[in-house]
């Protein structure tokens, strides 16, 4: 007796994927201090991995990277997480997921997945001496990546907030000499006037012990705290003055001295200069009191710029000053542009620029003009 015919086989499939569609983006927003960009496709039904909370993250826990290292689509490593809140420059306020799991060029804008495959961090760099991964790479963890797509959705820019404080890891020399109740955590040595800290009555002196509910030990933690929250959210202080301890509520302003301000003022009719790829606001006593000390009181201020504005190796950044271009002074918008009409494409150009109090030489060949985003 035969036997009842079984299933058909399966279909054959090659292990080998066929190329992907190429789909173009429209760029929403940069912001250069987490180094995320924002892009829009014109498409619906996508797939899509759901951004999880890195804030539940523990030392130790599975991780797994995909991207793209040295061209190899799609590749996949495995890990584990060296630790969770890294901070990468002793007085940073951007922290960073450290993974052991493999990260090499081409990784970066990939995601760092947990066990669950929720989106627990975006891959960034690598710290190495050969050049290749030595299992120290870092990745900016979901919730900062939340906190930064929901405004540049919003804006087109990350407006980042202080609370108008400054605050100091207490040792014990300083809990000695100025009569502190405990030698350890956060003393506030500086209290702006005028700023929201004093107006929510904090007062040089006193000691925060929680921020948000959360233990403050040093100052850098009390940055890397307050890093998340944007303008216009609330703060919970818990501090301690004198044996008294009061929790006091403080609204979270943006930075003075942001470059990213800048493109609040601009508009591209009014201030684009196409052949630099920047849009630019003729420097005035309102941006000096903006920028703080400058050189000059005289030029143009990158409001925003191109990714290659200018040189593809120093690009122009917001908040750059441009002082002279070939040797020639520049006194506004207007005369920028005037300057640059006399060039043609392929000639020199050598731009004066301050940038974070620096003087430095920009220099690039002409070409055809571009028009930046605001």
């Amino acid at each position: 007796m035969l036997a009842p015919p079984g299933p058909e086989p399966a279909t054959p499939r090659s292990i080998l994927k066929p190329p992907g569609r190429v789909i173009g983006a429209q760029v929403v927003g940069v912001d250069q201090e987490s180094d995320l960009a924002l892009l829009k496709v014109v498409e619906t039904g996508l797939p899509f991995l759901p951004l999880g909370d890195s804030e539940a993250l523990r030392q130790g826990q599975i991780v797994v990277a995909l991207g793209s290292p040295l061209g190899l689509d799609g590749s996949v490593t495995f890990g584990v997480v060296s630790a969770v809140a890294r901070q990468v420059k002793p007085d940073g306020r951007m922290v960073y997921i450290q993974t052991d799991a493999p990260i090499n060029p081409g990784n970066s804008g990939g995601p760092l997945l947990d066990a669950e495959g929720q989106v627990v961090g975006i891959n960034s760099f690598i710290l190495t001496q050969s050049g290749g991964s030595e299992g120290i790479g870092f990745a900016a963890p979901s919730n900062i990546v939340r906190t930064v797509v929901d405004q540049l959705r919003k804006t087109g820019r990350v407006r980042r907030g202080e609370i108008g404080v400054v605050a100091q890891t207490i040792t014990p020399t300083l809990a000695t000499g100025l009569g502190l109740g405990q030698a350890w955590g956060v003393v506030l040595a500086d209290v702006a006037p005028g700023g929201p800290g004093a107006a929510a009555g904090l007062r040089v002196a006193d000691i925060v012990l929680t921020l948000d509910g959360k233990v403050t030990e040093n100052a850098r933690q009390f940055l890397v705290n307050l890093y998340p929250h944007t303008v216009g959210d609330t703060v919970i202080l818990e501090v301690l003055r004198g044996t008294e301890r009061r929790k006091v509520p403080v609204a979270v302003v943006e930075r003075p001295s942001d470059p990213g301000r800048l493109a609040d003022l601009v508009s591209p009719e009014r201030n684009v200069v196409a052949r630099l790829g920047i849009l630019g606001l003729d420097l005035d006593e309102a941006l000096l009191a903006m920028l703080g000390p400058l050189r000059a009181k005289a030029g143009v201020v990158v409001a925003a710029a191109e990714p290659d504005s200018g040189s593809a190796q120093d690009p122009l950044k917001p908040g750059d000053v441009i002082y002279t271009l070939n040797q020639q002074s520049v006194t506004g918008v207007e005369g920028l542009r005037a300057l640059l009409a006399k060039l043609s494409v392929g000639e020199a150009a050598v731009l004066q620029v301050e940038r974070a109090g620096e003087l430095r030489f920009v220099g690039f060949e002409m070409s055809e003009p571009a028009t930046p985003s605001p």
